[in-house]
């Protein structure tokens, strides 16, 4: 019996350690959507993760995918503990992966949000929506990653989803790449338009000068809201704490680094000080995301009329009660 206990009272002494282990997480893995190449991103983030690391303690180590996907498993999985998303990446990692808002990025120009848009080459015919939609399956279009807001979700929901269009069915050709490549392929005549967002085409004109030039907006859409920062909702408070001080107040009179030097690092992503955040950011991407739903059901003949039936009324009572809580929190 006394071996027993003293097994016992081992066993709980280990259990104590790992707890204590756990709750002393020295590590940040630290997730970064693809919206461009890992080259053109890693000299953008090392300056803002090293400025983490010094003012936290924790050793932050980038985490790296090569699709959105990548980072919302890495956070399900536990191998992301804070990570920078889009709103539809985001939304999945909250319904999927235990991520929660704490945080969203704001444009350097004071911008509430940013704006989806459909590229095409500046010596195009196309000019508008109607030139692209007249689904003769001749056009090449680009999309972007299926878990992007704007390269993605956005597009599906109001240009195709809301003209009953299926892109595989009205274009030749459908590709999905990140903003960054899409931009290009527009430029280069390697598509003949593709999906983008406000925020990656002025890193082109910025970056890219010649490329810029050669591009043409035919389509521009709603406001998005500011893209998130999500952390694994299992970290330990005072990890969390410690990340939530870093970045509100990052930037700003209240940092405990160099506000002018972490201004230069927010202008090297292209934004001013993060403001605080949660979930509820992701109502109106819930709406779109139910609208599109809505659409394609609707033109989906392999669905019967009661089946169909039972199905949008379902989600629209479920849009109905997000519209609500928007119209509650006076979002737009």
């Amino acid at each position: 019996m006394n071996a027993f206990f003293k097994t016992l009272a081992a066993a709980t002494v280990m259990a104590g350690v790992a707890q204590v282990a756990v709750a002393q997480a020295t590590e940040i893995n630290f997730g970064i959507i693809s919206t461009e190449s890992q080259q053109n991103l890693r000299p953008k983030w090392e300056p803002f993760l090293a400025d983490m690391e010094k003012q936290t303690g924790f050793t932050v180590n980038p985490f790296f995918a090569s699709d959105y996907a990548g980072v919302i498993e890495g956070m399900r999985f536990g191998k992301v503990d804070v990570a920078w998303f889009g709103n539809k990446s985001a939304m999945e990692a909250v319904d999927r992966a235990h991520g929660e808002i704490f945080a969203q990025t704001v444009d350097a120009g004071g911008n509430p949000g940013y704006w989806s848009l459909i590229l095409a080459p500046a010596d195009s015919k196309l000019s508008s929506l109607d030139d692209l939609l007249k689904c003769d399956k001749t056009l090449n279009f680009g999309l972007g990653d299926p878990n992007s807001t704007s390269g993605f979700l956005v597009p599906m929901t109001f240009v195709f989803a809301a003209n009953g269009v299926d892109p595989k069915e009205c274009f030749k050709n459908v590709t999905n790449a990140n903003h960054e490549t899409n931009a290009m392929a527009v430029a280069n005549g390697q598509v003949d338009a593709a999906s983008n967002n406000t925020e990656n085409l002025a890193l082109i004109e910025k970056n890219q000068p010649e490329a810029f030039k050669k591009i043409k907006i035919i389509w521009k859409s709603p406001l998005i809201p500011s893209d998130p920062i999500v952390w694994n909702s299992e970290l330990p408070q005072e990890t969390k704490d410690k990340v939530r001080d870093f970045m509100l107040s990052y930037g700003t009179e209240n940092s405990k680094g160099d506000m002018a030097h972490e201004k230069e690092v927010l202008a090297g992503l292209e934004w001013a000080p993060f403001r605080a955040s949660d979930n509820d950011q992701l109502l109106p991407i819930r709406v779109m995301e139910l609208s599109k739903k809505i659409a394609q059901l609707q033109v989906d003949d392999k669905v019967s009329a009661d089946e169909k039936k039972a199905t949008i009324e379902k989600l629209e009572a479920e849009k109905a009660s997000y519209e609500a809580k928007i119209k509650a929190k006076g979002q737009s």
